[in-house]
């Protein structure tokens, strides 16, 4: 069976190729109500950078899935103080955008949204760099 991700209509334009990726990572959870992919650069750090951490949860409706939320995160801090904080969310179900500034209409997202898959894309898919872990219910 192949896995069909919901991209056409949604707030924020989710590029074939993008789709095609996430697809790929839960076909093997066709019958699963949920899954969550986390994808991790295992030498980020606070002190010394790295590949931001990212998280991307979807639901399967039958037919389709769909995106809930896609959350990139980062080192907020210095040091022993520094902790992992939401930089970009993207969360469809509440239609909704946030960074660190505030809180957005997701449609308010649109070209950060952009140049943010299309670096993740290329991060993920071209760099491998992200070890990825899934978690499916």
């Amino acid at each position: 069976m192949t896995i069909r991700i919901k991209h056409e209509g949604v707030a924020l334009p989710l590029s074939p190729m993008f789709a095609l990726y996430i697809a790929d990572l839960i076909a093997p959870y066709e019958t699963n109500e949920t899954v969550v992919l986390n994808f991790r650069d295992p030498n980020y750090s606070a002190e010394n950078g790295g590949y931001h951490p990212v998280e991307i949860r979807l639901e399967n409706e039958g037919n389709c899935w769909r995106f809930c939320y896609i959350t990139d995160f980062c080192f907020v801090g210095n040091g022993h103080m520094a902790e992992l904080a939401k930089d970009l969310d993207f969360d469809f179900d509440a239609g909704v955008f946030q960074n660190l500034f505030g809180t957005y209409p997701i449609e308010q997202a649109i070209e950060i949204f952009q140049v943010w898959e299309s670096n993740f894309v290329y991060y993920a898919i071209v760099s491998k760099v992200f070890t990825i872990q899934k978690i499916a219910d």
